[in-house]
C-alpha cells in the first residue's frame, strides 16, 4: 500500500473502522502497543501530541516502522496549530487531527498532501473545514456536541459529509451501532480500547484481541 498516497491514507482510515487513540513516553511501549494493533487489524495509529518531547517519541516510532513494518501508517492526534503540523509531518505523520478547525493547518496539510480532520462541533464548523479542504471531520466531542443524533442531522441536509467522532464512543455493539447507524465513516477511540488495565499489566496479546474483536465488530455492523 502507498502509505504516502492521500487517498489511500483516507481510504485505510474509513476501511479500518475505528482508529486507535494513543500516548505512551516510552517508545518501546508505542512500538509494542501499534505493532498489538496493527497485528489485530488497526494499521492506521493516532498518536496523541501530548506531554514533554512528544513529536521525538513519535519520530522514533515513526522511524522504526518505517523500516519494521510499512504498511503501518502513523497519524497525529491533538494538533492546534501549523507549526506543530508541521514538524509531525516532517517526522512522518501521514494523517493530522486536531480537537479545534484551525484554517493555517489545513494549508500546511494541503500543501503536503496530507488528510486532516479538525474537531468541529455545529453544521458551520463542518462546513467551513470542508471549504478548506478537510475531506474527514472530527465531531469532537462527540458525546458532548449531541452524540449519533448530532450527526443524523448534520448528514441530513449535508449529506456528501464524511463524520469521524472521538469522545462518547466506545467498544460495545450498543454504542458503535448507534454511531455507524447514524451515518459516522470511522470512529477515534482511546482508552476504551487501549485499556489501562492492558497497558498496566503489559498484555499486549489482550490489546491485539480487543481491535481484532472492535474492527470485526464494526465489519458486522456494516454488513460487510
Amino acid at each position: 500500500m502507498a502509505a504516502k498516497d492521500i487517498m489511500a491514507v483516507l481510504t485505510a482510515l474509513m476501511d479500518q473502522g475505528v482508529i486507535p487513540v494513543f500516548y505512551h513516553p516510552d517508545p518501546e511501549i508505542c512500538i509494542k502497543v501499534i505493532e498489538a494493533c496493527s497485528a489485530g487489524g488497526a494499521k492506521c495509529i493516532e498518536f496523541t501530541n501530548r506531554g514533554d518531547y512528544a513529536s521525538y517519541t513519535f519520530l522514533e516510532v515513526a522511524r522504526h516502522f518505517a523500516k519494521a513494518d510499512p504498511s503501518v501508517i502513523m497519524g497525529v492526534g491533538s494538533i492546534v496549530d501549523a507549526p506543530t503540523a508541521g514538524i509531525y509531518i516532517a517526522n512522518g505523520a501521514k494523517f493530522v487531527v486536531g480537537p479545534v478547525l484551525n484554517a493555517d493547518v489545513a494549508k500546511v496539510c494541503n500543501r503536503r498532501k496530507i488528510p486532516y480532520s479538525p474537531g468541529c462541533g455545529s453544521a458551520s464548523e463542518i462546513s467551513a473545514a470542508e471549504e478548506l479542504g478537510c475531506e474527514i471531520v472530527k465531531v469532537f466531542p462527540g458525546s458532548s456536541v449531541g452524540g449519533p443524533e448530532f450527526v443524523k442531522n448534520v448528514l441530513g441536509p449535508m449529506p456528501w459529509t464524511r463524520i469521524m467522532p472521538t469522545g462518547g464512543v466506545d467498544t460495545s455493539e450498543e454504542s458503535l451501532k448507534k454511531w455507524f447507524g447514524a451515518g459516522i465513516v470511522a470512529c477515534g477511540i482511546g482508552s476504551n480500547l487501549i485499556t489501562r488495565e492492558l497497558l498496566a499489566a503489559k498484555d499486549y496479546a489482550g490489546i491485539e484481541k480487543k481491535v481484532a474483536e472492535t474492527i470485526a465488530l464494526i465489519k458486522r455492523i456494516r454488513g460487510k
